[in-house]
């Protein structure tokens, strides 16, 4: 399978995306989060994804750089299937929360048309901590991250192939995602800066974390291969050598800190 970034930044970016993530299999792919507009149909066609090829979304929690873009892929999705462009269910994944973000803003903001597929060609489906689904192939348990800010679920994916991926959303782990976490293949954390720049950027008064502390996390959970988002983009020009470097002063194995759609292939 192939991840590709469609977007790596935090919510105040402006010259790169919003953090959100294609898992690409063979003919379908899984959408995680949209970012905040309808910048995620640019993205889609730059990472050149068919719309009509993302037959599931997850949604990870309801802040704006996460779940406004997802009103749009609604939007347009319902519009294709109307046309006959989209063929089958278009199934959202996320917590009650997400859920009722979604279905609030969706009604105050779409047309009538585009609201009739809600509930039949369109499924928002709420999940609880440590619910199980099969989604293009990989087996997905979804978890509550205890998020200090907004109820928000992470996930984890046993991949076609057995390899674990955990995605642990935007905010610093938990010890209580302990089970979920460890020994993962690749690890998703998010790094809000470097360790170096927190006098600057001010990770931890937003509830963040850096790029230290998740080589520090992915050290001691075991994993095999760390993959850093959701960052500040004022360093971006140096963003993937510095975050790899302060990483690596707590982490042995490899680092990868991506661009706006990069391509990272998962074997």
């Amino acid at each position: 399978m192939e991840l590709i970034m469609l977007g790596t930044g935090n919510a105040g970016v402006a010259n790169i995306y919003n953090t959100c993530f294609v898992l690409k299999g063979e003919k379908e792919n899984l959408l995680v989060d949209a970012g905040g507009g309808n910048g995620i149909f640019g993205r889609l066609n730059q990472a050149g994804i068919a719309l009509s090829s993302i037959r599931d979304m997850y949604i990870t929690h309801s802040h704006t750089d996460h779940i406004l873009g997802a009103v749009w892929v609604v939007r347009r999705i319902s519009a294709m299937q109307r046309e006959g462009k989209y063929n089958g269910i278009f199934t959202v994944y996320c917590h009650d929360v997400a859920a009722e973000s979604l279905e609030t803003i969706c009604r105050l903001t779409l047309s009538k048309k585009d609201l009739k597929a809600l509930g039949t060609t369109i499924l928002i489906e709420r999940i609880a901590d440590g619910d199980k689904r099969t989604v293009q192939g990989m087996e997905l348990t979804f978890f509550d991250i205890f998020s200090t800010k907004a109820k928000q679920f992470g996930f984890t994916a046993i991949l076609p192939d057995g390899q674990k991926l955990v995605c642990l959303g935007d905010e610093p782990y938990n010890e209580a995602c302990h089970e979920y976490a460890k020994d993962a293949d690749w690890l998703m954390s998010e790094a809000f800066c470097l360790y170096g720049d927190r006098d600057i950027f001010k990770p931890y008064e937003k509830n963040h974390s850096t790029a230290l502390d998740a080589g520090r996390l992915a050290q001691s959970l075991g994993a095999k291969n760390l993959i850093l988002y959701h960052t500040e983009e004022k360093t971006i020009a140096t963003r993937k050598e510095t975050y790899t470097a302060e990483a690596r002063q707590e982490y042995e194995g490899t680092v990868y800190v991506p661009d706006d759609l990069e391509v990272i292939v998962l074997e």
